[in-house]
């Protein structure tokens, strides 16, 4: 099966189980030690050996210093790994989605789901003291901008059927309509909060893991490792999607329910991240195109270097935004938008040059 899926332009850099293996282990190491880094380096950088003096007291049961506990273990660690997991969870999203519509061009916003996430976010301080602000309220910004995710995505798929399928070009073409909706209207809410709300607003619309807290890492964790799990699973029939509709059904694979069941994975994962860190941008563009630039196309290999791949990206792009412009930070949204236009730009001239591909 993994023939199905060709590139046309010759080998890949990284191919075969050894190749994608070592590829792994060598993304693996450079991600604990960007964790680390992440974790020593700051508005006030701190030496290696005090933040594993940290950590291994933590580990040992043992009581650190309260200042240093305070800043290495419960501000940055938290910080770190939920950049890891925002990152691995848009890159494995955006594998779904590509999968999805049969286009590299596809990542985990292009179905509206970020914008539906943002107006969700902004309804929640912009509806206080009204009636539906007690519901707003209980959910929270996280609760309110996940259950609007949803919906969005709820929207896109009843609006993207004819006749029971879903289409590739309804799709695309009903998120895009839904996402400039959403953002409409989120542009509208935003002129009800005054000035402190918005800022803060601002700030999460453009994506930030700032003010992380251990509790939000449960959720995306158990999401990204059961939805990654399941694709991985299905890995085989993806390559066969990727071949078209008519080669997977003519080799058994249930073409509509797998349609369904990616979009509805790759809506959990955004919705969850998007919910937690608000809108990071062109990280499910750009790491899955990446990713099948160097290990090819098949799914076995595209899924778990994107994971860590993503998880990388995010954690460095975080520690770039933090260190900028010390002792103040900038979104993460900010830098993944700067680099994903030209990567986007760079996307489309090659496709334009080349012909449409499956890489």
């Amino acid at each position: 099966m993994a023939d199905v899926v060709r590139e046309r332009r010759g080998p890949h850099p990284v191919s075969g189980r050894r190749g994608t293996g070592a590829l792994l282990a060598v993304l693996a190491c450079a991600l604990g030690g960007a964790l680390v880094v992440g974790i020593s380096v700051g508005s006030v950088n701190l030496p290696l050996g005090e933040v594993w003096g940290v950590v291994w007291a933590h580990l040992a049961g043992r009581a650190p210093d309260p200042l240093l506990d305070q800043v290495v273990w419960q501000i940055r660690t938290p910080r770190v790994l939920l950049a890891a997991l925002a990152g691995a969870g848009l890159s494995v999203a955006g594998v779904a989605f590509q999968a999805l519509v049969r286009n590299p061009l596809a990542d985990p916003y292009v179905l509206g789901i970020s914008s539906g996430a943002s107006l969700g976010a902004v309804l929640v301080p912009a509806l206080g003291g009204t009636a539906a602000g007690g519901l707003a309220g209980s959910l929270g910004v996280t609760g309110a901008a996940f259950v609007a995710a949803v919906g969005s995505a709820a929207v896109v798929y009843l609006l993207a059927q004819r006749a029971g399928r879903l289409l590739d070009s309804r799709l695309v073409l009903t998120g895009v309509a839904i996402g400039y909706l959403c953002t409409a209207a989120t542009t509208f809410v935003q002129l009800r909060l005054n000035p402190t709300e918005l800022q803060g607003m601002m700030f999460w619309l453009m994506g930030s893991v700032a003010g992380a807290t251990w509790s939000d890492l449960g959720v995306p964790a158990v999401l990204i490792c059961v939805c990654g799990a399941f694709l991985l699973v299905q890995a085989r029939a993806l390559n066969a999607l990727l071949a078209g509709e008519d080669a997977a059904t003519g080799i058994g694979v249930p073409v509509a329910a797998l349609r369904v069941t990616l979009l509805v994975t790759g809506s959990l994962l955004t919705a969850t991240i998007v919910s937690v860190v608000g809108g990071i941008g062109f990280i499910g563009l750009m790491v899955p195109h990446a990713t099948r630039f160097v290990v090819g196309g098949d799914h076995r290999r595209v899924l778990p270097v994107a994971l860590l791949a993503g998880a990388l990206f995010t954690v460095l792009v975080d520690l770039a935004a933090r260190t900028a412009d010390r002792p103040d930070e900038l979104p993460v949204g900010i830098f993944t938008t700067g680099l994903g236009v030209p990567f986007f730009l760079w996307l489309l001239r090659r496709r334009a040059v080349g012909g449409d591909d499956a890489s």
